[in-house]
């Protein structure tokens, strides 16, 4: 029987994906099957709205890209596209800022420490 995802389950793992952690992890965090954990996963990601300065995978035109949320816009935010870790055939046809909607956000990364 599915659970109903709580306010503290959505807050843990909306903090967990920003972080960047496994779905097994996350699945681990919250004592679940992985199964179980990655439904609780996807219906907590449908929620989440990006914050300006999270690093991101998004998919564009069918390509893995990476890069950092600039600024935040009603269902899309402008990213500025991180060239070291994208596609660079992409680079043609994109600025290195690019808007994407939310739902082509495929994970949240950790920051690189610089």
């Amino acid at each position: 029987m599915a659970k109903r995802v709580t306010k503290d389950v959505k807050s843990t793992v909306e903090t967990e994906l920003r972080k960047g952690t496994s779905k097994s992890r996350i699945a681990h965090l919250l004592g679940v099957s992985y199964d179980e954990g990655v439904r609780i996963i996807l219906q907590v990601k449908e929620s989440i709205r990006p914050e300006v300065g999270n690093r991101i995978r998004f998919t564009f035109r069918e390509q893995e890209m990476i890069g950092i949320i600039y600024k935040l816009l009603a269902n899309s935010a402008i990213v500025v596209i991180d060239w070291n870790e994208s596609n660079t055939c992409m680079k043609d046809i994109c600025e290195s800022r690019t808007v994407v909607n939310f739902k082509d956000i495929v994970e949240f990364l950790p920051l690189e420490e610089e």
